[in-house]
C-alpha cells in the first residue's frame, strides 16, 4: 500500500493526475481542498481563492503547519488501499508526510499561459479570474518564511518525482505510468530496508515531541531496536504530559526539550547492554542527527556509522564529534528537521 501526495502551480494538472490514479489504478483520492472547502461553508464564508488561503492558513496555525494532511493521511491509512493526497503546500505538510512508510510526492507544473487557459475551461468556484490575478495568486503562494503557509517552490524542490504536463493528458498519464513502475517494483537497498525497521520502531514512541525510532545493525542483521520513551516503570509523556527544560546553545539558540523520555538511540544501546550483544562495527538507522549525549554513546559503543534520514537544526556538534571519532554519518536528505515547539 503506497500514498502518493501530489503538489504543483495553480492549475498544472494536479486533478488530472488523481483522475488518472482512481479511475485506471483504484486508488482513493483524499483533497486538501476539499477538506478546507467544508470548513470553509462551515464558516459561512465564500469559497474562493482567499477563503481558502485565509482558513488553511488558520488551521496550520492553530493546530501545526501539517495538521490537515495528517488528518487525511489517517483516514488514508483506515482504507487499506492504495491512496492520493491532492495539493500538498506547505513545507511543514512535506516533512510530516516524508516520515510515514511507503509515502511518495509528485509535483506538476506547466506553462503559466497554458495554466491559465486551463482553469479558465475548468471554471470552478475559484477560477473565475483574469491572467493577472491568477499569476498574482500563484506568487502569493510561491514562498513563505512562515512554515503554516503555502510554499509551492519548496514543496516542488522537494518533490520525489516531477512531471511537466505541457503536452496532452495521455503525454501526461505515461509519465505517471514510469513513475508507478519504479516505485510498485522498487527492492529497497539495504539502507531503505532497515530506515524503514526504524521507522517502524517509532510507532511505539511515547512522546509526541518526536516519535523517534532505532535500529542497530552488523554484517545486514538486525542486533536491537529502540524507540523513545521514559524509562521502564515511569509515566509517558503521552500519559501525564512533556517535562521541559529550556537550553541555550553556544549561538544563543532557545530550545525547550523535553527530558522525561530517554532518546531511541539511547534505548536501543541499553537493550544491547542488557543481553550481552557487542555493537563494535555496527551501523545505527535514526530519524535525524543524534543529539550530543546519543553521540558520545554511540561513539563509546564501537558503532562505525550512523544513517539519518535527515539533518536535526542543532545537530552540528554531533556531527563534528563523529568526524573526530572516525564515525561514518550519513544522511538520506539533506533538509534540516526542526520541532514546531522549540
Amino acid at each position: 500500500m503506497i500514498t502518493i501526495g501530489i503538489t504543483g502551480t495553480l492549475g498544472a494538472g494536479k486533478g488530472t493526475i488523481v483522475d488518472y490514479l482512481v479511475k485506471e489504478k483504484g486508488f482513493v483520492h483524499y483533497s486538501v481542498r476539499s477538506f478546507i472547502t467544508e470548513e470553509i461553508n462551515r464558516r459561512g464564508l465564500p469559497v474562493n481563492r482567499d477563503s481558502m488561503t485565509l482558513v488553511g492558513n488558520d488551521l496550520r496555525a492553530q493546530h501545526s503547519p501539517s495538521w490537515i494532511v495528517e488528518q487525511l493521511y489517517e483516514k488514508a491509512q483506515a482504507s487499506g488501499c492504495n491512496c492520493i493526497i491532492e495539493s500538498i503546500r506547505t513545507p511543514g505538510e512535506v516533512t510530516a508526510l516524508r516520515n510515514k512508510p511507503s509515502f511518495y510526492l509528485f509535483a506538476v507544473d506547466a506553462d503559466p499561459k497554458v495554466r491559465y487557459d486551463r482553469v479558465v475551461i475548468r471554471g470552478s468556484e475559484t477560477d473565475h479570474i483574469s491572467y493577472d490575478t491568477f499569476i498574482a495568486n500563484e506568487q502569493r503562494e510561491m514562498s513563505s518564511d512562515n512554515p503554516n503557509k503555502q510554499n509551492l517552490t519548496y514543496c516542488i524542490e522537494h518533490a520525489d518525482f516531477r512531471l511537466d504536463n505541457g503536452g496532452t493528458i495521455a503525454q501526461l498519464n505515461e509519465q505517471v505510468e514510469t513513475i508507478l513502475a519504479q516505485i510498485l517494483y522498487h527492492r529497497p537497498s539495504w539502507d531503505e530496508y532497515f530506515m524503514e525497521l526504524a521507522n517502524t520502531a517509532s510507532k511505539r514512541a511515547t512522546c509526541d515531541r518526536g516519535r523517534s525510532g532505532c535500529v542497530i545493525v552488523k554484517d545486514k542483521q538486525l542486533l536491537v531496536t529502540g524507540y523513545v520513551g521514559s524509562p521502564a516503570g515511569l509515566p509517558h509523556c503521552d500519559e501525564v504530559g512533556h517535562l521541559f527544560r529550556k537550553t541555550i546553545d553556544n549561538d544563543g539558540h532557545i530550545s525547550n526539550h523535553c527530558v522525561r523520555t530517554v532518546h531511541a538511540e539511547q534505548n536501543a544501546i541499553c537493550q544491547a547492554a542488557r543481553r550481552g550483544i557487542a555493537l563494535d562495527g555496527a551501523t545505527l538507522y535514526c530519524r535525524m542527527t543524534p543529539c550530543r549525549t546519543c553521540a558520545m554513546l554511540i561513539i563509546n559503543c564501537g558503532i562505525k556509522r550512523v544513517v539519518c534520514e535527515r539533518k536535526y537544526h542543532a545537530g552540528a556538534e554531533s556531527e563534528a564529534l563523529f568526524a573526530a571519532a572516525g564515525v561514518e554519518i550519513e544522511f538520506f536528505h539533506n533538509e534540516v528537521q526542526k520541532y514546531e515547539n522549540q
